[in-house]
């Protein structure tokens, strides 16, 4: 069984060229999925722009519109580093929908992946690295309003702290949050989890993956989510820009394997956003297709 895919063309949104974030790897993961027959055109779902209803779940209406609008303070504009033009503020919204509707896709079909996603240094009023919208946590909320779940788990191994998420459901018993990161790393001022594993900077595959597994398949068991949302970030790799972590392409495949399968073997469904990742365009889209390969493997378990 191949997992549902969430994808839209202007994810893409244009940059300018001497601009830091990789904008362009959403077209080439697509494109790159394509070639590897990872991603075929029935796998494919395109989502609609986020309802302002489900956005204001999770940010205020000040502050959305206030970017839509090109209105923020500039000290805010900075500190989102993406600037507020009529294609990235529809591709904003575009991948929140994406998000809420990967999550739909794995409650029906047990795992979906979103080709996107994982902006999760949003909070409830300003966006900060890269992130303008929490598409996790709108997609939680969103869930949770409908009653579809009542429980829970984001796993988040970008090696930057989810701090956005953290502390958007500080003191919410409905959504666990846990954060695998450089300890040393953005952000500076960290956040508290439900669960943190602050990392060592240059920790390499084998602790890296006895780190997880020490604490992912007790927090399934003791959590028991109805739904896990996983930000498989690929910045931890040993090439990545702002990683300072060590871990191979390899190492980034058994890590995707070892969070599907202790989820799927729960029968705890998973959805899947590709977070963080800071390298040269081929590299990093191809860093970007493992955690689908991953779940492509998953077959068995669904």
């Amino acid at each position: 069984m191949r997992p549902p895919l969430v994808y839209h063309p202007q994810y893409s949104a244009p940059l300018p060229s001497t601009h830091r974030f990789p904008m362009g790897k959403f077209r080439l993961l697509v494109e790159h999925l394509q070639r590897l027959d990872l991603a075929r055109p029935e796998q494919l779902h395109q989502p609609l722009p986020v309802p302002r209803r489900w956005l204001e779940l999770v940010h205020s209406r000040a502050y959305h519109q206030g970017f839509a609008r090109d209105q923020l303070e500039p000290a805010a504009v900075r500190r989102i580093g993406l600037p507020a033009t009529t294609p990235l503020v529809r591709r904003s919204w575009l991948a929140v929908g994406g998000s809420v509707l990967t999550a739909r896709l794995a409650l029906q079909h047990g795992l979906a992946c979103h080709l996107a996603g994982g902006t999760h240094h949003a909070f409830a009023d300003y966006g900060s690295g890269f992130c303008i919208f929490n598409d996790l946590a709108v997609a939680a909320r969103v869930l949770l309003m409908e009653g579809l779940v009542r429980q829970l788990l984001v796993v988040d191994l970008d090696v930057h702290q989810g701090d956005g998420t953290a502390a958007l459901f500080a003191g919410d018993e409905r959504v666990f949050t846990f954060s695998a990161h450089g300890a040393n790393n953005f952000p500076r001022i960290k956040q508290v989890s439900d669960h943190d594993l602050p990392l060592a900077d240059g920790l390499e595959d084998g602790p890296y993956l006895a780190a997880i597994a020490a604490v992912l398949p007790d927090l399934l068991d003791q959590v028991r989510p109805d739904l896990v949302l996983y930000n498989a970030g690929v910045d931890p790799h040993r090439e990545d820009r702002l990683g300072r972590l060590s871990l191979s392409d390899l190492g980034l495949l058994q890590r995707d394997r070892m969070v599907l399968e202790a989820c799927l073997r729960r029968r705890i469904p998973v959805a899947t956003v590709i977070g963080g990742g800071y390298d040269d365009l081929n590299p990093l889209v191809e860093r970007h297709a493992i955690v689908v390969r991953a779940a492509s493997e998953m077959g068995a378990f669904l």
